[in-house]
């Protein structure tokens, strides 16, 4: 897998599961009277997309 795909791949991932856990998490912040912090939010989809990279990277690198 090229280093373009990786990337693409990780953008997707980490937007659906990012969406997924903010949801999740900060809920009651957007359909409720909750406040959002926002630094959880952008970590949300951060560390899903490090995951996937990395995890990726690992694999390519194994198969070699």
């Amino acid at each position: 897998m090229s280093t373009a795909k990786q990337f693409k791949t990780a953008i997707l991932i980490s937007i659906v599961v990012g969406t997924i856990l903010t949801l999740i998490n900060q809920g009651e912040a957007f359909f409720g009277e909750a406040e959002v912090v926002w630094f959880k939010v952008i970590l949300t989809y951060i560390v899903p997309f490090c995951v996937s990279m990395y995890s990726s990277n690992m694999a390519r690198k194994d198969a070699k």
